[in-house]
């Protein structure tokens, strides 16, 4: 094996270790409530303290940073973005957001900092009543609003957009690519199978045909036309 070779394998299990570790420890945060999860938080709420806040003639005006869900704001508060508007503008962690908060107490979001992303492409599970995406060694949270908007189910794979830079819970959907069908009937074949095989039924002898080509088969007489059966009729009568 050549230099180059040993070093572009050495790489690949250095990634695949680091891979591990990141996976290891979301697992680790999920169990125990900190770790990674916490920090990110954090990192968050920092970013979202240098931003600022202010009065105006149309109402008050905060920018924060999105964190998946809601919007932490300049002034440490929490403000929920709904679900769909989050979806549908596939929003990322990190994003910088501004919130107008008008007269009547009505909320308008518009994004005024997006965050460089990244596409990572993983499978769709469902645990706990929370989609997540597998992919580049990590579990990262979907919204249930995209997850819908997408019309994906469990097993799909996802296109997903998440923060080029650093870590993150969350990410956004950004396309789905559904399981092929042919797949789909292969699976339930191979399970219908596999249960008669358990039922002590042999799949291949479980049904028969009957061949058409039957040496019993007898000829059909042919029908007569109404000019033969006339002449019939007139032989007889002479």
């Amino acid at each position: 094996m050549s230099n180059l070779s040993k070093i572009a394998l050495i790489k690949e299990m250095i990634d695949s270790a680091e891979s591990s570790l990141r996976g290891a420890k979301q697992l680790l945060s999920e169990f125990t409530g900190n770790g990674d999860s916490s920090s990110i938080r954090s990192n968050l709420s920092r970013d979202a303290s240098k931003l600022s806040a202010m009065i105006s003639e149309g109402g008050k005006i905060v920018e924060g940073v999105f964190d998946g869900k809601s919007m932490i704001g300049s002034d440490k508060k929490e403000y929920p973005i709904p679900a769909n508007y989050a979806s549908k503008s596939k929003l990322v962690p990190g994003d910088v957001m501004k919130l107008t908060v008008g007269g009547d107490g009505g909320f308008t979001y518009k994004q005024i900092g997006p965050v460089e992303r990244k596409r990572v492409v993983g499978p769709l599970t469902s645990e706990d009543g929370q989609y997540k995406v597998i992919a580049a060694g990590k579990a990262y949270k979907v919204l249930l609003a995209s997850v819908t908007f997408y019309r994906a189910e469990p097993g799909d794979e996802v296109v997903l957009l998440v923060p080029a830079i650093g870590d993150s819970e969350w990410g956004a959907i950004d396309n789905v690519i559904p399981k092929i069908q042919a797949e789909i009937d292969a699976e339930e074949k191979i399970i219908e199978e596999s249960k008669k095989t358990a039922n002590g039924v042999d799949p291949e002898e479980d049904s028969f045909v009957i061949s058409e080509d039957s040496d019993e088969k007898k000829e059909k007489p042919k029908k007569k036309s109404g000019r033969k059966k006339k002449e019939e009729k007139e032989e007889k009568e002479d």
